[in-house]
């Protein structure tokens, strides 16, 4: 099978690659590197270096490393796995015209390039929309971009997917910057013998759900939109443990006996919780991975 995934040099991407490698797939990626990064390149993949957020990105095809026809080989894709995002509350609070565009565009023309190919599509939609539409412009635009999917599912009977993560973290994460995960940075805090910041009480809960586990409920909701049109097609899947900790119990699982509280972040929710219900009885998917077993290899 063919695949294109988009943001495949970020975290998610770079992690389903992976998985779609192993799994003896052809695989291709699109990424405009704002958040990832070529040493995630996968041997085997081949990347395009493209904004996904202009409408013409499918047509600019005169500088990939590819040594056959990129036309060709896009065209022929099986299925897009699109997970592609500037995927943080803050960074689209301060700056809201380059979050908005980002994600809601390039969702916009990628489904467009998949009608005119008839490329089925799973997009990786985000816990955020359980919490309200407007608490911030990245969950905003995420929850357009599942209109958008539902709007060309149903008007041009595109087979599409929704995926929703909740706080993913795991290997190729990100530890500092703007687009940092809550893991991330602790990880990082720990190698380097500082104190683990924790924003307002820490008794904010979250549910933190592992990189693998996330990758196989897509690869599973992307081999059932293909394989089986009464399962997937136009539906939305919550990708979560089930199981949430505070910010506070984190820590401990780090050993540490003293944080840093710094003040609250707006938009920041009082706890996720994902009921992966639908997910199990329809995709046979189970996460496996508990956060305590990560942390204490991270500290081992």
């Amino acid at each position: 099978m063919k695949v294109l995934v988009t943001g495949g040099a970020g975290f998610v991407g770079t992690n389903l690659i992976k998985r779609l490698l192993n799994d003896g797939h052809n695989v291709s990626s699109v990424d405009n590197y704002s958040t990832g990064f070529k040493e995630n390149h996968q041997d085997g993949c081949v990347y395009y270096s493209r904004d996904l957020s202009k409408k013409n990105w499918s047509l600019l095809w005169e500088e990939c490393e590819c040594e056959i026809s990129c036309e060709c080989h896009i065209e022929s894709v099986d299925l897009i796995f699109h997970v592609a995002a500037l995927a943080r509350i803050q960074p689209s609070l301060s700056d809201p015209v380059k979050a908005i565009s980002n994600n809601f565009n390039s969702t916009l023309y990628l489904l467009e390039w998949a009608r005119s190919h008839k490329t089925p599509v799973v997009f990786s939609g985000s816990s955020t929309l359980h919490h309200g539409l407007w608490g911030s412009p990245y969950a905003w635009s995420k929850y357009a971009g599942e209109q958008l999917c539902e709007l060309y599912n149903k008007v041009y009977d595109l087979p599409t997917a929704i995926c929703r993560f909740y706080n993913v973290y795991g290997e190729h994460q990100l530890e500092d910057g703007a687009y940092a995960t809550v893991l991330g940075i602790f990880e990082r805090q720990y190698r380097e013998g500082k104190l683990l910041t924790v924003t307002s009480n820490g008794e904010q809960r979250r549910d933190f759900t592992h990189i693998d586990d996330i990758v196989d409920g897509l690869v599973r909701c992307g081999l059932s939109l293909l394989t089986d049109s009464k399962v997937a097609n136009g539906q939305a899947y919550e990708l979560g443990r089930g199981k949430n900790y505070s910010i506070n119990e984190i820590t401990k699982m780090f050993d540490q006996t003293e944080v840093e509280y710094i003040p609250a972040r707006k938009g920041e929710y009082p706890f996720t919780l994902a009921d992966y219900t639908k997910a199990h009885e329809e995709l046979g998917w189970n996460p496996t991975k508990d956060i305590k077993d990560y942390i204490s290899g991270v500290i081992s």
